[in-house]
Parts: C-alpha cells; sequence; structure tokens
C-alpha cells in the first residue's frame, strides 16, 4: 500500500503555515492573507452572518491559494487558535476535488515552527 502524503496547516485568520511530514527535514511554505477580520480574533462564517463581498472575494482567494498546495496531499491535519480551521474545512467540503481527504481539526494555541513541527511529528508519527 502507497504511504499517504500527509500535511499539517497551522493557520489563523491572517496567516497559513504548510508543513508536510516527512523524514526529511521539514519545509514550511507560507501562506499570508490580504483578509483581516477587523480585530476579532475569529471570523467563522455561517448563513447568519454576512461579509462585504470584498471581503468574502479576499478569503476565497486565500483558501483558494491554501486548496491549490495542498492538491497532492490525502491526509490534512488543521490546526490553530481561531475558527479559521473551520472556514477552510467549509470551504474544503465544497470543493469536489477534495472530498477524498482525510481531514481533522484540532485546537491550538499560538505556536512558534519548532513547536508547529513537534505537534505535526507527534500527530502523524503515531501512524509510524
Amino acid at each position: 500500500m502507497k504511504k499517504p502524503n500527509q500535511i499539517g496547516i497551522w493557520m489563523d485568520d491572517s496567516i497559513a503555515f504548510l508543513i508536510e511530514f516527512t523524514t526529511k527535514p521539514f519545509e514550511i511554505q507560507t501562506i499570508v492573507s490580504e483578509f483581516v477580520a477587523g480585530g476579532k480574533k475569529s471570523s467563522h462564517l455561517n448563513e447568519n452572518e454576512s461579509l462585504s463581498s470584498s471581503k468574502a472575494t479576499i478569503l476565497n482567494k486565500h483558501f483558494s491559494k491554501i486548496g491549490k498546495a495542498i492538491l497532492k496531499y490525502n491526509e490534512i491535519v488543521l490546526f490553530g487558535p481561531t475558527e479559521a480551521k473551520l472556514d477552510f474545512f467549509d470551504f474544503l467540503s465544497e470543493d469536489e476535488r477534495f472530498l477524498k481527504l482525510k481531514v481533522e481539526i484540532k485546537d491550538a494555541d499560538k505556536m512558534n515552527v519548532n513547536q508547529q513541527h513537534d505537534f505535526i511529528k507527534e500527530y502523524f508519527g503515531k501512524d509510524l
């Protein structure tokens, strides 16, 4: 059986760090959003809330960039301190290209790069 391609995405409302799980040294890809949630730490979208079309467009562009970067992966863990991971999960759920992905969502505090690396190593390392 082919070993799954695994990636962790630490994200908040303004940035996403994509960290591939590998036995080689970790590389982190950073994707920065133009979207700032008006000083709020959470910007979870639902039917009862509305964003201006420009903010929604910026958020959609940000999620599209992340989505494009993760097309080759089949296992993903989304983690971070805000609701952005839930918004991104909703975005993935609406795109048929991502329907076969195994996605798990974990709450996590603000983390530095080493903490993110350790989180990914511990999360995916349990399958070794």
